[in-house]
């Protein structure tokens, strides 16, 4: 029979036995976690939207391979060229395409909007092919189209072949352009609404159903704020997420390319970001913040900015901000009502961290 010594002993052991077990785990969660990431190989980047400022940057320049996070610019070039409620029937070129898939079937009917959830949530390639073919009349038409808003946008760095990120050595792009899209797409309050969903069920037309659609975005759950936006993934590109979260009054996009723990590290520089800024509206746009001479008269023409200037900042950056005006000594007297004029700028130590136009008033 055993004695209460000897059962204080079996528990005591057990106890030790099942600690020893789970500090083990641990060790190994965080030696993968240290293994799939590595400073140096990854690019990372937080942004804000409004703005564009850098919030945080490692290695934001490196060309990378993006896979999936490619349909961000599909989606929004789709959103800006088509109807959402057009009506689009699947064709025999645009299903079974390789890797991730909603599995359409050729002569269903789907609406733009039903395909984007598709492309967006479930990461469809045939969603993207469908939906380029159906904005340009083909892939390679499409995929130009992608280059020329992209360069529009300001994404110098990038170049795109086809619309869903299957591996191809000359579709590329850089953390940095990456956000530059991303930010630029979450102006847009329909490409907002789609990216923020968590799930739902759209048509399944050849049957008598429904797809049930669940969203691949980890951040959506277990990041407070979390609006967004698209994960990735190649054996070229490893594992790709551009997240984005509303919070504390910022609105800030990441972008995590090459990175094992990805959801992990897209909520640790977001929140990096969130503890090290905040938003100061530093100029009124309901304000005059400047007059103008009339040439050949004594008379002076007011200016604004259309926008109230918000910026985010670092505490010690906001003590220091300076405002500079970059506007000409005078104007002709026929110049119109909201004409650019010149620009508003702010300073900390010398450093430009933003500008925005300056416009006559009348």
């Amino acid at each position: 029979m055993i004695n209460r010594k000897t059962k204080t002993l079996y528990s005591i052991s057990a106890f030790l036995l099942f600690l020893a077990v789970i500090l083990t785990l641990n060790t190994k969660e965080n030696s993968v976690y240290a293994r799939d990431f590595n400073h140096d190989t990854s690019s990372e980047i937080v942004m804000e939207v409004s703005t564009n400022r850098v919030l945080f940057a490692n290695n934001i320049y490196e060309k990378k391979y993006m896979a999936s996070t490619t349909k961000i610019l599909t989606a929004i070039i789709i959103i800006e060229k088509c109807d959402l409620n057009d009506t689009v029937e699947i064709g025999k070129k645009t299903v079974g395409i390789e890797g991730s898939s909603i599995y359409l079937e050729a002569g269903e009917k789907l609406t733009v909007k039903d395909l984007l959830y598709g492309l967006m949530l479930r990461s469809g390639n045939d969603c993207a092919e469908t939906l380029a073919v159906h904005c340009s009349g083909s892939v390679e038409k499409f995929a130009d189209l992608m280059n020329e808003t992209a360069r529009k946008i300001g994404a110098k760095n990038s170049h795109f072949i086809n619309p869903h990120g299957l591996h191809d050595d000359d579709h590329y792009t850089t953390a940095y352009d990456l956000a530059l899209i991303s930010c630029y797409a979450m102006k847009n309050c329909n490409f907002k609404e789609i990216v923020s969903t968590k799930s739902i069920k759209i048509p399944y037309s050849t049957h008598d159903s429904y797809r049930f659609l669940t969203n691949k975005n980890k951040l959506l759950k277990e990041f407070d704020g979390a609006t967004g936006i698209k994960t990735g993934f190649t054996k070229k590109a490893g594992r790709c997420l551009v997240g984005s979260c509303y919070k504390n009054g910022m609105d800030l996009v990441s972008v995590v390319l090459n990175c094992g723990p990805m959801f992990e590290r897209s909520k640790s520089i977001l929140q990096t970001a969130l503890d090290g800024y905040k938003m100061y509206n530093l100029v009124e746009s309901d304000n005059i913040i400047a007059f103008i001479p009339i040439k050949n008269t004594d008379e002076k023409r007011g200016v604004y900015i259309k926008n109230d200037l918000i910026v985010p900042l670092t505490e010690d950056e906001y003590r220091c901000v300076e405002i500079k005006y970059e506007l000409p000594d005078s104007i002709k007297s026929d110049l119109g009502k909201d004409r650019e004029i010149g620009f508003i700028k702010i300073y900390c130590k010398n450093n430009l961290i933003f500008s925005q136009k300056v416009y006559t008033i009348v």
